[in-house]
Formats: structure tokens, sequence, C-alpha cells
């Protein structure tokens, strides 16, 4: 079974009615801090969750609680991703692509370190891909940890109650519940508008350097 936004399995609606919150937390914590997590549906399955609350359907958990969950799951999750950077940082760079796992996501999320600096935990954690990768390559570049840690609270709970909390009050409104596979679809898109811009930006300077060269 699929749904606008893809396999049933990458729904947020199927994946919170089948899991519930422990499911939630999990998937947060395995996009926040794993290579597999990449693919996860973070947002969309955020403001999902928010909305169920506000409904009442699935999640009976008070907002102020689902809030304080999500955002421990996600720094949990970066923490993790940090320490994996540390340990394997130098031969993940050197892993040759799979099915799983494309160089090109571990640059992109090189890239937005290098241009953000330690600002780059926070944005990222609203940019999907990018959010995965970004404590791994913090991690790897040996970012001071105690920094690391500050600035990963900041956008884990700026991420986590953010967007629960935008899909809570939004959710009230009769026309976004009536129409919430259109708008899970229209967050999705948002969310990488910031990939599409920095692809269009890396192209623009490869085209550059290449004609630069001639």
């Amino acid at each position: 079974m699929t749904s606008a936004l893809g396999p049933q399995f990458l729904d947020p609606e199927w994946l919170i009615s089948t899991f519930g919150l422990i499911g939630i937390l999990v998937l947060v914590f395995a996009e926040s801090g794993l290579l597999i997590g990449f693919f996860l549906p973070g947002d969309s399955l955020l403001f999902t969750a928010g909305l169920l609350v506000a409904d009442g359907t699935y999640l009976h958990q008070p907002l102020w609680l689902m809030c304080l969950l999500v955002s421990i799951a996600a720094v949990a999750g970066d923490q993790v991703g940090y320490f994996f950077g540390r340990r394997f940082g130098p031969s993940l760079f050197r892993r040759p692509d799979s099915r799983l796992f494309k160089q090109e996501n571990l640059t992109r999320a090189q890239g937005f370190f290098r241009k953000y600096g330690a600002r780059s935990i926070v944005l990222a954690r609203f940019v999907p891909i990018v959010r995965t990768f970004t404590p791994i390559v913090a991690g790897a570049s040996h970012m001071h940890y105690r920094t690391f840690v500050v600035y990963n609270v900041i956008g884990g709970t700026l991420w986590g109650c953010g967007v629960t909390i935008l899909g809570y009050f939004l959710g009230q409104i009769a026309f976004v519940k009536s129409n919430i596979e259109f708008i899970l679809v229209g967050i999705v898109a948002v969310s990488v508008i910031p990939i599409g811009i920095e692809l269009l930006r890396a192209r623009r300077r490869n085209r550059r350097t290449e004609s630069g060269g001639r």
C-alpha cells in the first residue's frame, strides 16, 4: 500500500497508529544519529504526532510530555552520531557507496558544517538528510564536545518542540485536518528546498570552476 508520501512504512499516520509513542521516539532517534535513518520522515512524523495529540487519536499523552520525550530522543540521537563520527569518521569518508549509504550525503553535510560551523548543529535539524549526517561530521571534525552538546540541546529542543507544537495547533484547524495528506506533502516539499538550493549553488560553482580552468 502506498500514499502520497510514498510507501506505507513512510506514512507518518500509519507509523504512529502501528508503533505509537515508542515508535516515534525510536524513529526520531534513528533519523537524528544513525546512518540508516536519513530516509525517515522526521518533520512530517512530528507534525502528525502533534496533530494526533490534539485530536486524541492513537496518542493520549499531554503535549508537554510529547515535546519533552521527542526532544530527548533527538538530542540522544545526535549524541550517538557525534561519537560515531569521532570514532569512525576517517574510515567513513573512505567507505564505498551502497544502497543505504551515499558519499554525497556525507559530503553535503560536511559542506553544511564548514559553512555554518557550530550553528550547523541547530540549522541542520530543519534540513532532511543533512540532519542525520551533520553530527557525524561534527564528531569526525573533532568539534569541541561541550560546544556540540550546547548546540545539540538547543537544536533538538527547537526542532522537537517546534514542529510538534505546530502540528498540534494547526491540526485543530478544520481545513488542515481534512487535507492532512496534502499538508504533509507540502511539509516534505518545503523541507527539501534548502537541499535543492545547495545543489544548484554547487552546480554553479562547479561550472565556474570548469570555465575558469579552460
